[in-house]
């Protein structure tokens, strides 16, 4: 999938290493904003720790689950053989319409035909837009084929996910599709045009391959009810928000696939209800500063020694990395280290910078890395050494996750 921050590539970049050194005096692996899942299955499949992860939306803790919940690898090829069957009788009930040339009458026909699709709830909400009448179709038809037990139908509908993303025709998040404009839809036509079918199957295949090492779990919840069960000698991965936008605005298109129904959407971004999609305070401005102290306090509570990711700079959510290391600094023994990352800007579509005053779809910043001791532990050696401070910036744009899962 599209990628989510910059936590897969700081895993080769020294995160990685930490984790697995501080997992040596671990009895679990807690993430507790799971995300892409990225950080929860490399611990998975990295150290011998049971990982437990959570988010607030579904679809981050499916894509989870699905590698940290088994200890054995899946036969991709039989699922697939099964599912690819299934799922083809039903995409076989449709005569899908197909738009050979992209104009604004012929987007316009696609979009009233999946419109009144009643009983497929990605194309009644998405076709037209985010995926070609034939793409959603393939969507609908998938997920009501999913296997009827698990793991198969986990790692199944993990993949379905994952390929989901890849052929969004969005820029970068499923915030607002690509128009037929006439700058815009040569977007629009290149990501009708991918074969869902082929990217599907990859994502299997390499989903169903991996597993963890002793069997987790991942659930929906709020990261700071999850932290009051976290016990001493956990190993804690934070990695909160750091936009002041809430990402259900960004993802709901997969929290849809994931859930696999669908209400009325509205607006250009085709949007479920406010009401219906998760909020955290986090990405609230006047709440974030008091969820993060909250969540620390639990953690310093709870005797857990923490890893704690975010960007070195004022982000629009209000929160930076100086600000936190001075809100942990009360409740444990503070190391850190910072390395150079990029990171989505949430709704810029240009990777070069736009004469024209567009934002860039990736900017490169510092993250910082903290590690957070229990205080009786300050001397236990982290293997990392303190970095010179620096002092926080204004932020320059709407910092935001931006997914690749697993694959």
């Amino acid at each position: 999938m599209k990628y989510m921050g910059s936590k897969r590539w700081m895993l080769k970049n020294g995160l990685g290493d930490l984790i697995c050194a501080q997992a040596k005096s671990a009895t679990r692996f807690i993430d507790l904003f799971t995300g892409s899942g990225a950080v929860a299955c490399f611990a998975a499949q990295r150290t011998s720790l049971p990982v437990k992860a959570y988010d607030l939306q579904g679809f981050a803790v499916v894509l989870a689950e699905a590698v940290i919940g088994r200890d054995k690898a899946c036969d991709a090829n039989q699922i697939w053989a099964d599912w690819f069957d299934s799922a083809q009788r039903f995409r076989k009930e449709h005569r899908i319409p197909r738009a050979e040339k992209l104009t604004r009458s012929e987007v316009a026909k696609c979009r009233a035909w999946s419109a009144a699709r009643q009983g497929q709830p990605i194309t009644k909400a998405y076709g037209g837009y985010y995926y070609s009448p034939l793409q959603a179709i393939w969507i609908d038809s998938f997920r009501k084929a999913l296997p009827k037990t698990d793991p198969e139908s986990s790692v199944a509908l993990a993949a379905l996910i994952d390929a989901a993303s890849r052929c969004a025709a969005a820029p970068g998040h499923t915030a607002q599709p690509f128009q037929p404009t006439q700058t815009a839809k040569r977007f629009l036509q290149e990501a009708w045009e991918k074969d869902i079918t082929n990217y599907l199957k990859r994502a299997l295949i390499s989903i169903a391959s991996q597993h963890a090492n002793a069997k987790g779990s991942a659930q929906i919840a709020n990261a700071n009810d999850a932290a009051q069960s976290i016990e001493k000698g956990d190993l804690v991965f934070v990695d909160p928000p750091y936009s002041g936008v809430q990402y259900s605005r960004f993802y709901h298109v997969l929290e849809t696939i994931a859930r696999g129904t669908s209400s009325d959407v509205f607006g250009t971004g085709r949007y479920p209800a406010r009401d219906e999609r998760p909020q955290s305070k986090y990405s609230n401005k006047t709440q974030s500063r008091g969820a993060i102290k909250e969540l620390l306090k639990i953690l310093a509570n709870h005797e857990a020694t923490v890893i704690l990711t975010f960007p070195d700079h004022v982000c629009s959510n209000g929160l930076s990395g100086g600000i936190i290391r001075r809100a942990a600094a009360p409740f444990f023994e503070v190391h850190r280290k910072s390395v150079k990352t990029r990171f989505s800007t949430l709704g810029g579509n240009s990777a070069e910078p736009d004469k024209n005053g567009g934002r860039q779809s990736r900017q490169t910043a510092k993250e910082l890395i903290l590690v957070l001791a229990p205080t009786k532990k300050a001397d236990s050696g982290l293997g990392m050494k303190d970095t010179k401070e620096q002092s926080d910036v204004e932020p320059d744009a709407r910092h935001g996750r931006r997914l690749r899962v697993l694959t």
